[in-house]
């Protein structure tokens, strides 16, 4: 099970990605934060190391270090807006709470 990208998503990152000149690829990670647990972290990547788990979804290539790819796989990353929200949004398989801001989760 790898990591996903709605349509939405690949447009915005692959935008992104345009703007901001040589990155490779889009990471994916999570870190120990919050009053949950987890906090999601995205990024543009210059390189892909040689542990990372990479993946295709949508014409964007997406890496995960691997501490964060049990936390992660079977995710599809969205990107939504909603009025003047707009952001991305996390489907993570592995969640099992999350906190009342939504910025954190516990698996």
């Amino acid at each position: 099970m790898g990591i996903t990208l709605t349509e939405s998503a690949a447009r915005h990152i692959k935008r992104y990605l345009t703007e901001h000149g040589s990155k490779v690829a889009f990471r994916v990670g999570v870190k120990s934060t919050g009053c949950s647990g987890y906090m999601y972290v995205i990024e543009a990547a210059d390189e892909i190391k040689e542990q990372d788990h990479v993946f295709e979804s949508n014409g964007i290539k997406v890496i995960v270090d691997p501490e964060s790819f049990n936390l992660l796989a079977g995710t599809e990353l969205d990107y939504t807006r909603d009025g003047i929200n707009e952001g991305f949004r996390f489907h993570n398989p592995n969640v099992q709470t999350t906190c009342g801001c939504g910025e954190s989760f516990n698996v």
